[in-house]
């Protein structure tokens, strides 16, 4: 009698359960990092500095207290970097104890793009099992825009982790109704805010619905509490905002691609409308230089093929040289047409779309599950987070004017999270619904690898690998056919294993073809995009060395070492110094950094000497600043021998430029002659 009574208790399935699936859980997610360590670690010496425009902001910003808080662009702090401080302020914490360099300013992001796969699989395996974790992790970690952006230094990588630690907080506040998680949750969403400002807020629609409609509590407490919620987002989001805004513009940065000197200017205009209805750097209108970038003439983006090979730098930025139309409602260069389709369809599809189908598919099952109620069970609750996350960003970027193709890793949670709950949901459909599941489960599979294929035929031609695919997944079609008909578990087990291999080998080479590409475009990272390509020197400084030792020698006594008509003359000189050099224009040419009175006051006071300077024309520096231009030509004199080409200011955000003869091969922008200038030489 007692040895029947126990025995449910000493050997049901469910007892062994929970440590057989941790034990299996840790060592999968061990070997998903791992992986995804590879893929992010791995070439990193061809990146060199990465992203110059903030890699001399990090040089910049280890100088003095105020040239870190206020993120300055350049030593000297006359402008700022055109972004919010706290994930610079990581990356230059990084470099103060590892030194400026390109691994300094990345390690910040690849470790967030490790613990951000970590996280995701907590959140799904704690509602959904431990496989359906370990596929949210291997998506997220075989995402191509994610390998991208998690070795690049534009800050995505460390937003993403803070807004998944968010949506933890989030989840514990609608499960334990406990007020402090949701308050925690939206001081993170606020930490995000100043990482890339209103970029963080996308996903707030989908963790406020997920609280309001989820939590069991009253409909006016939850109100209630939402509102005080929205009063710490605000107070954290505009915290630092309100210390730029306070403090005397003679005492601080000039507010970089603001129109007026102002942070809530540079939020709400350059980095938040302009971004939605399409808009260049400044406000200016349009795209870089004030115009609006376009195609080769096209009505519709080129397909990037190997047989038609993209545009100038795979098509990120083509401009008609006479500044392009004022308007249209074309999408910015890279994103192609605002439509539905447009992350289905070249060029964005091949950055995060690749298992797009199965997270509609996903989307769909926990949506039409049981009854719905109030407040929302487990599968409503997470189709309202991820789905609404995933939904509130796809709308988005299908519709936005002004973005770059790195914004999409924003999408690769939700989607990579919707993937394993997904295929936990086909597989426990299985149990009573056989053959429904078995439809849905190969008709979702049959139509995601369609797809990847289409994809990746619009960027390469048909390859060994992709025939591969294409063996592995009739084989598992195979196996799953058959086990089906003899209903052997083990059998449909791998089967369908067979199938989830083949749906995550073409997005896995596709990361790998990123990884060894990556070099392409380390200001605009993107996903491999068919063409195999790098910069001319892997990263490194783009110096003209005689000029560098001309300007050593005669600015000695002085605080800056030249004037430059934007960061992308400049920002490699600073990093190659670490002296001051003032951008007139800010970063993209287009900023009232600085006046001509103060500019004549910088000379008298022996502070400045030297300004390499373009004449303009066609929408270059001079052009839009014919005062300083007027200034320059008549007071200082042309020092002979520093003639050289340069890339134009006014490339899309986070392009760097140099000084030395042809500028970035194939890199977006024009070229303009630059001119050095002796303004000081009767002082």
């Amino acid at each position: 009698m007692t040895s029947t009574t126990l025995e449910p208790a000493t050997t049901s399935p469910r007892a062994y359960a929970w440590p057989q699936a941790r034990v299996l859980g840790w060592v999968g997610l061990a070997a998903i990092l791992a992986l995804a360590a590879t893929l992010r670690f791995a070439n990193l010496d061809s990146l060199g500095y990465v992203n110059h425009y903030y890699t001399a902001g990090v040089t910049s910003m280890l100088q003095s207290w105020r040239n870190f808080f206020f993120v300055a662009a350049e030593p000297g702090g006359a402008v700022s970097i055109d972004k919010s401080p706290a994930g610079l302020w990581v990356q230059a914490i990084s470099a103060y104890f590892l030194g400026v360099n390109g691994f300094s300013v990345l390690l910040p992001e690849i470790l967030c793009g490790l613990a951000s796969i970590a996280v995701l699989y907590h959140l799904v395996r704690r509602a959904y099992g431990v496989g359906a974790g370990l596929l949210a992790a291997l998506a997220l970690a075989l995402t191509p825009i994610v390998i991208a952006t998690d070795r690049n230094n534009t800050m995505d990588s460390i937003l993403i982790f803070d807004l998944l630690l968010a949506t933890w907080a989030f989840i514990k506040a609608t499960e334990s109704n406990q007020k402090r998680y949701l308050l925690l949750g939206a001081a993170l969403v606020g930490v995000g805010f100043n990482i890339k400002m209103l970029q963080a807020y996308l996903i707030l629609p989908a963790l406020y619905a997920l609280y309001f409609f989820g939590a069991d509590a009253r409909w006016r407490d939850k109100i209630g509490r939402l509102a005080l919620a929205t009063v710490v987002l605000g107070v954290v989001s505009f915290a630092w905002v309100a210390a730029v805004e306070l403090t005397p513009t003679d005492q601080r940065p000039y507010v970089g691609s603001s129109t007026n000197n102002s942070m809530v200017s540079l939020i709400f205009g350059y980095n938040g409308a302009q971004r939605l209805l399409g808009g260049g750097p400044g406000g200016r209108g349009g795209g870089p230089d004030g115009q609006r970038p376009q195609f080769d003439g096209q009505s519709q983006p080129p397909q990037f093929n190997t047989q038609n090979p993209p545009p100038l730098n795979d098509g990120r930025l083509q401009a008609d040289g006479n500044g392009g139309p004022p308007g249209g409602g074309g999408g910015f260069p890279g994103t192609g047409q605002a439509g539905v389709l447009r992350l289905f369809i070249a060029p964005l599809s091949k950055e995060v779309s690749w298992l797009l189908p199965v997270a509609l598919v996903a989307m769909g099952l926990l949506a039409f599950g049981k009854r719905l109620s109030f407040p929302l069970t487990s599968d409503r609750q997470m189709l309202v987070l991820w789905g609404g996350w995933l939904v509130t960003g796809g709308v988005f970027f299908s519709i936005a004017g002004f973005f770059h193709e790195y914004y999409l890793s924003m999408l690769a949670a939700p989607l990579a999270a919707l993937v394993g709950i997904g295929v936990v949901k086909v597989w426990q459909l299985w149990q009573t619904a056989p053959r429904l599941a078995l439809g849905l489960g190969l008709g979702a599979a049959t139509f995601t690898l369609g797809f990847q294929l289409y994809t990746a035929l619009s960027f390469i031609s048909m390859t060994w690998w992709l025939w591969l695919t294409l063996g592995v997944f009739i084989v598992g079609a195979v196996m799953v056919l058959v086990s089906a008909r003899t209903f052997g578990s083990v059998g449909l087990a791998s089967g369908f294993g067979t199938l989830l291999t083949a749906l995550l080998l073409i997005p896995g080479v596709w990361s790998g073809l990123t990884m060894l590409n990556s070099s392409s475009n380390q200001s605009l990272p993107a996903a491999y995009s068919g063409q195999v390509s790098g910069p001319s020197n892997n990263g490194g400084l783009n110096v003209n060395q005689a000029l560098l030792d001309y300007l050593t020698t005669n600015t000695q006594d002085m605080e800056y070492l030249m004037a430059v008509p934007s960061s992308m003359q400049g920002a490699d000189y600073v990093i190659a110094t670490q002296r001051p050099v003032l951008y007139l224009g800010g970063f993209s040419g287009q900023d009232n950094v600085i006046s001509t009175e103060g500019l004549e006051q910088l000379v008298a006071d022996h502070q400045l000497r030297y300004i390499y300077w373009s004449e303009g024309g066609g929408g270059g520096p001079g052009g839009g600043r014919p005062n300083l231009t007027q200034w320059v030509t008549s007071v200082c004199t042309v020092v002979p021998g520093f003639n050289t080409a340069s890339i134009s200011a006014g490339a899309p955000d986070g392009v760097q430029g140099g000084l030395s003869n042809g500028g970035i091969p194939g890199g977006p922008g024009r070229q303009m002659q630059m001119t050095l200038y002796d303004c000081g030489a009767g002082g």
